[in-house]
């Protein structure tokens, strides 16, 4: 019998923010939904990642909206989303009551599968959200952050994925979000996990080293069930191999895969001038679309690649992108291997560029590295040497708790606060994660005078 073989797309997500910072309006995705609804994925990665930030800071756009949009126009295929655990789409952990409220209300605007992970691997992190998620309906995946270090072995993530299905996951998802998984390890992997656990299995990876076709191939003949791809306008480089690629080069090995190649044909014109305009426009960086072995040395993603590219040229520090990336692999070793996934790539990457840029390693410290080192993201994989957390926090001792047990209930509050603005509990939950963006997006929808500058007018009255 044929094996069939899913695929998720991403191009209106993951392949657009790895390659243009998530800056597709929802005005590109409009004309081509119904035929990416028709062609035959098993689910369409539509939100969550930096799509909710992007939305309210660049486009000017409601992403909840957005998420109702889509889902009108999509009746068939299953949207998925990504959700960082305790961090939701956010860069900080957030009180259980507002993590619960947020899943709730994305599986009623359309969410059907959610794909949980937590930066740290530290499956305390994602009970709150698994509970959240199967008491609304939602399909809970479980995902692995994936990354390599002595202590990132085999059996640890194999240990890690049966966690995940005691914890109540739907499915599990091998994570890449660095491309570094290797084709002979993802053979191991794929074998070892599905021999461990009964759930279907997916594997999402990228294409920045240059090994993603042949290790989602080894990964599909070791038993992977979905695999995660991009169309070809959006594909390659720090994305996901190209969907139709994969799809051919698969159905000419006996697999089956459900996709109707004419049909992501048609969506692949419609979204060629769309990357047309976002490289003349600048958006698009070259240096996204090529192929960097160093990933496999620095495990560096293609989101935090872009990120440092960007920040560096916004200093003026072009000059010094080789040796941020060297810095980085330096700083994660310190830090006690975190994968380098949001929001520990972020955090890890700027640390870095700080360390470079001020000639003196943690001379410059971020608030959010400190809190890291607290342990106020979880447990890190490996524990973090006296002589850093010193450097870092000083004679400070590290919790040990879930983190989000020190953090009370904020839902009432931020009620109160937005209420000026806020019409629905989406609105509040937007509040609730982007307090800033969202109070601007929120009171320029209510108030067309919102941020319109005061003049002063000063009158003189000439009294004869």
């Amino acid at each position: 019998m044929t094996r069939k073989i899913h695929f998720m797309e991403t191009i209106l997500r993951d392949g657009q923010q790895s390659q243009i910072a998530t800056r597709m309006p929802i005005e590109d995705m409009l004309p081509v939904l119904e035929d990416l609804d028709a062609a035959g994925y098993h689910a369409l990665e539509v939100w969550g990642g930096a799509t909710f930030d992007a939305c309210l800071r660049y486009l000017n756009e409601d992403p909840w909206e957005r998420l109702r949009t889509i889902r009108a126009h999509v009746k068939h295929t299953k949207l998925q989303m990504l959700l960082r655990g305790q961090n939701l789409l956010g860069y900080h952990n957030y009180p259980d009551d507002v993590v619960a409220a947020f899943v709730k209300k994305s599986v009623e605007n359309g969410i059907d599968v959610l794909r949980i992970f937590d930066a740290l691997n530290d499956t305390r992190n994602l009970t709150t959200s698994i509970r959240a998620a199967k008491e609304a309906g939602g399909e809970v995946q479980a995902a692995i952050s994936y990354t390599t270090s002595d202590v990132h072995t085999v059996r640890y993530f194999v240990s890690l994925a049966v966690e995940m299905e005691r914890a109540g996951a739907d499915s599990i998802c091998i994570k890449d979000m660095a491309g570094v998984l290797t084709p002979d390890v993802a053979t191991e992997l794929v074998g070892e996990i599905k021999a461990a656990c009964s759930l279907p299995l997916q594997v999402h990876t990228h294409g920045t080293a240059g090994i993603a076709q042949m290790t989602y191939l080894k990964a599909v003949e070791a038993g992977a069930d979905i695999i995660d791809t991009c169309l070809s306008p959006f594909a390659e480089g720090t994305s996901q191999p190209a969907t139709e690629s994969m799809a051919i080069a698969l159905e000419a090995l006996g697999y089956e895969t459900g996709l109707d190649i004419d049909r992501l044909e048609r969506v692949a014109e419609h979204f060629v001038p769309v990357r047309d305009r976002f490289l003349a426009e600048g958006v698009l960086n070259p240096k996204v679309l090529s192929v960097e072995p160093k990933a496999l040395l620095y495990k560096v993603p293609g989101g935090m690649l872009s990120n440092l590219i960007n920040q560096l040229h916004d200093l003026g520090l072009d000059d010094k992108y080789d040796e941020v990336l060297a810095e980085v692999p330096r700083v994660r070793a310190e830090l006690g291997y975190p994968p380098l996934v949001t929001p520990l790539s972020q955090m890890v990457g700027t640390q870095a560029l700080m360390n470079v840029v001020t000639g003196e390693r943690y001379k410059v410290v971020s608030n959010e590295i400190r809190d890291y080192v607290r342990g106020m993201y979880g447990r890190p994989p490996v524990k973090i040497s006296r002589a850093i957390r010193e450097q870092i926090i000083g004679e400070e001792e590290p919790i040990t708790c879930r983190p989000a047990d020190l953090i009370l209930p904020e839902l009432g509050t931020l009620r109160k606060e937005i209420s000026c603005y806020a019409r629905s509990e989406e609105d509040v939950l937007s509040y609730a994660l982007f307090p800033e963006q969202a109070r601007d997006f929120l009171g320029r929808r209510e108030d067309p005078f919102y941020d319109v500058p005061v003049q002063e007018v000063t009158v003189s009255v000439d009294v004869a």
